[in-house]
């Protein structure tokens, strides 16, 4: 339905004008109904039943779990570098492990933290984008006007919570250094889980692959495992392009073998070889493990942390699924395994602590190692998926929020959003992945570099969940000040433990994620000047005749539509048209077409409109809604669907006005009748698709920082990376014409 609306109320939405009615006493904020409207999702709530659930959970243990799950292949050997010097040590190891998995992946991740998502989705970006619908903190411009609604506390009892959360949306609000702080640190983190990205399918193959130098070393040499290696991550990222769901049903069966056998081992191991190993949940076997090894303890917690590798996808990867399908299968399958995994190793090293440096190929019983290898190997390969597929989760919030270039996304499931697949992304992964495996070549190297990026993504999202918990949660002060020294001064330990090896590796996410900064901030800075541009030069719809009678326009046969990003107004690039094209078709359409997390959008919902004064200029503005499932221009041409649209809201623009104003109905019947035939003469005429595009330059006198980055960085990401306008609009080549203009930032 189109959104119909008076003269004298051309920014209130219909639904609010009927009300104001009999509530003239209410004020009324006054927004642009087609960006109000053309936020809102229709049908969009959704009831997961249980066998939904189970099958969720089911395919969420072959994408999200792999990482944490492969993490047994390197623990114990990664905080031993050097060997065991005290039997004790192995029980303080382990009370170690069982306890940062307990505290980190379960009770921060799975029970809290995912509570945090934003609609669903998770990572950085989702908490950082939650925070600013409740706060003014956005440096990125809102494209939806109720975001003003949603930022406005409702205070329903003066308690000190609520007074506690207003101060701190108050400071926030009021700071520069504040916003941009929070902007800058959403960047960093986000391209430290990139990052992690591009380790985790490394470390995870290499020391799969290690299976074979310890059982024929003279076999495998260091470069024929590198090389191995290689192989089989280009085959990994080869598949991605089948989707989330194939690759987890594909690979789940795997995974779940893969639980079952590292547990199984672990109750075998702890009953041959030390059945009092449970005496490794006494936390006084860390506390002695410090005091006997001091610094190199200190030092070792770079090793514990790799035990969980993967704690983030928990999160990142929350789209792809649902909260508590990710609950169910981290608390009933992969928290099980891994602990029985562990208490088994550390049972075995008991008696046989000279193997620390191979202990999980070295625990597995001799009758099933090569088929453990077997599937160890393709757990690893798995494991790789969990960092990957919240790689493109994130890409797509970044460009939700402006902070990355527009590539393309592919929808790879029918019945979830969040299952997508980025093939540039996957490619500049895949590339990245092999250059780092051949680089680094081992994992102890790797290692040092991997728990960097693991960390650091883990306090940054600690840190914003103290924000949630205090602005939007509004939690007891006594529950947060728990959460910060408990886990808060964990992560910090370990922050600093990994740091210390900054020179040997440390300094490759780093690196990686600096750069993956760079490309953001470029992208997101033009992003706002961009649109501050359009706002500040943008044609309200009253001025719309004024220009077209200024530059004396002439009207030809046709229907034009005329495509632009912008929804809060007419763009500026057709002032720039007129002027250099004195020529309009007979019916002219203003459309932004905005893509919407459901399935499908109902036809009858699609397409809103509002009419341009006065009537007799045939001026339209529209708002065209798809779901990620929708087809476009192949069954359904969106021209053919936008006329048929367009004559059932004239009529009941027409209709409205005579319910609101009064007026003679056979007048208006004829009016009506005469606009549609107008309509339907112009469409068939031929229907012309203008799409503008702004070239963007640094004004005169810019300073060198600013023109290189709008010049020359931003114009090539621009060129490189961004979606062409007929892939972005999903329209007809063939009778697409681009309408250029240059703006100086």
């Amino acid at each position: 339905m189109g959104s119909n609306v008076e003269d004298n109320q051309d920014d209130v939405p219909m639904e609010l004008q009927l009300k104001g009615k009999k509530a003239s006493s209410q004020q009324l904020k006054r927004h642009d109904s087609l960006d109000v409207e053309a936020s809102k999702m229709p049908n969009a709530k959704q009831v997961v039943g249980l066998s939904v659930l189970l099958k969720l959970a089911f395919q969420s243990i072959g994408v999200v779990y792999g990482d944490i799950g492969t993490s047994p292949l390197y623990v114990f050997s990664s905080i031993f570098l050097e060997g065991v010097k005290h039997e004790d040590d192995i029980l303080g190891a382990l009370s170690l492990i069982l306890y940062t998995i307990t505290l980190i992946p379960v009770i921060k991740y799975v029970f809290i933290v995912l509570q945090a998502n934003d609609n669903g989705d998770g990572g950085t970006f989702a908490l950082y984008s939650l925070i600013c619908r409740y706060s003014k903190v956005g440096l990125i411009p809102s494209t939806m006007a109720e975001d003003s609604d949603v930022s406005t506390f409702k205070l329903n009892m003066p308690d000190t919570r609520t007074r506690r959360a207003s101060h701190l949306k108050s400071m926030l609000e009021n700071s520069q250094f504040a916003k941009f702080f929070l902007l800058i640190a959403t960047m960093l983190g986000t391209s430290m889980v990139i990052g992690d990205g591009v380790l985790t399918p490394c470390i995870s193959v290499l020391s799969a692959i290690g299976g074979v130098k310890a059982a024929s070393p003279e076999a495998m040499t260091e470069g024929r495992i590198v090389w191995l290696a290689v192989a089989i991550l280009i085959a990994l990222f080869m598949f991605q392009r089948f989707g989330t769901e194939k690759v987890g049903y594909t690979f789940a069966p795997i995974l779940c073998l893969w639980f079952v056998l590292i547990a199984g081992i672990g109750v075998y191991n702890f009953v041959i070889y030390d059945i009092a190993i449970f005496r490794a949940l006494n936390p006084m076997y860390i506390v002695s493990y410090f005091q006997r090894n001091g610094k190199d303890a200190w030092v070792s917690l770079g090793g514990v942390v790799m035990c969980i590798t993967g704690a983030e996808a928990l999160f990142a990867d929350v789209g792809h699924f649902s909260v508590r399908s990710i609950q169910i299968s981290m608390c009933f399958v992969t928290y099980p395994a891994l602990i029985l995994a562990y208490l088994g190793q550390g049972a075995y090293l008991m008696k046989n602590a000279d193997d620390v440096a191979n202990t999980f190929y070295a625990s597995i019983p001799k009758t099933i190692y090569w088929p453990m290898f077997v599937i160890a190997v393709l757990a690893a390969i798995i494991a790789s998926q969990a960092l990957i597929s919240g790689t493109f989760a994130i890409i797509q919030q970044s460009l939700a929020l402006g902070c990355f270039p527009r590539v393309k996304i592919v929808h790879t499931s029918k019945k979830h959003h969040g299952q997508i697949y980025i093939p540039e992304i996957n490619n500049l992964l895949m590339i990245a992945c092999v250059l780092t495996t051949i680089g680094f070549k081992t994992t102890e190297k790797l290692s040092n570099a991997y728990g960097i990026a693991v960390v650091f993504v883990m306090f940054l999202t600690s840190c914003f969940l103290v924000l949630v918990m205090i602005l939007i949660w509004k939690t007891n002060i006594l529950l947060i000040i728990a959460y910060v020294l408990i886990i808060g001064s964990v992560e910090l330990v370990y922050l600093s433990s990994v740091l210390y090896k900054f020179e040997q590796g440390g300094y490759l996410p780093l690196a990686l994620a600096l750069f993956l900064m760079f490309v953001m901030y470029v992208w997101n800075y033009v992003y706002r000047k961009k649109y501050h541009y359009e706002l500040e030069h943008k044609i309200s719809p009253e001025k719309v005749k004024e220009t077209m009678d200024a530059t004396s326009s002439h009207r030809l046969p046709g229907l034009a539509i005329f495509y632009s990003e912008l929804v809060h107004g007419i763009p500026p690039i057709f002032k720039h048209y007129v002027e250099n094209v004195p020529v309009l078709h007979s019916v002219l359409v203003f459309a932004s077409v905005k893509s919407l997390p459901i399935s499908k959008v109902p036809l009858e919902e699609r397409f809103l409109f509002r009419r341009v004064k006065p009537y007799d200029l045939y001026v339209f503005r529209c708002v065209v809604r798809y779901g990620y499932n929708d087809m476009r221009n192949e069954e359904e041409p969106i021209e053919k669907l936008l006329v048929e649209r367009l004559k059932n809201f004239i009529k009941e623009d027409y209709m409205f006005s005579i319910a609101a104003n009064g007026g003679n109905q056979g007048e208006t019947a004829s009016l009506i009748e005469k606009d549609v035939e107008v309509l339907e003469r112009a469409s068939n005429m031929g229907v012309v698709h203008l799409v503008g595009e702004q070239d963007v330059v640094a004004c005169k006198g810019s300073g060198i920082a600013k023109r290189m980055v709008i010049n020359y960085a931003y114009d090539f990401l621009k060129r490189n990376l961004r979606q062409s306008s007929n892939k972005v609009f999903d329209i007809p080549t063939k009778r697409m014409l681009k309408v250029g203009m240059t703006c100086e930032l």
